[in-house]
């Protein structure tokens, strides 16, 4: 449903409702997302590939088949290690 796009970030919301969406992202390698906070929890569930993913300054490096909560209100980063696919469910009510 997402391919991977050279020296890019590429994102596909597949559900967008009130209560919460579902996001799609690939990651060429280096690439990532800078630190933010949303004011909702979020699960990333890991398609393919390898990345650092920072909570309030704490690193995680998840791999293909794990997954890892981003507590809302808590500073999170990104940055693919490898090329790296995802999903983001983002939790709103």
């Amino acid at each position: 449903m997402l391919d991977y796009q050279e020296g890019s970030v590429v994102s596909r919301t597949i559900i967008n409702k009130e209560i919460g969406t579902v996001t799609l992202f690939s990651f060429d390698k280096d690439e990532g997302l800078s630190e933010h906070t949303t004011p909702f929890d979020a699960l990333v569930y890991v398609f393919d590939g390898e990345a650092e993913i920072s909570i309030s300054k704490q690193a995680y490096i998840v791999k293909k088949g794990q997954m890892i909560i981003m507590p809302a209100n808590e500073p999170h980063a990104l940055k693919a290690i490898d090329r790296f696919k995802m999903m983001l469910v983002m939790v709103k009510a």
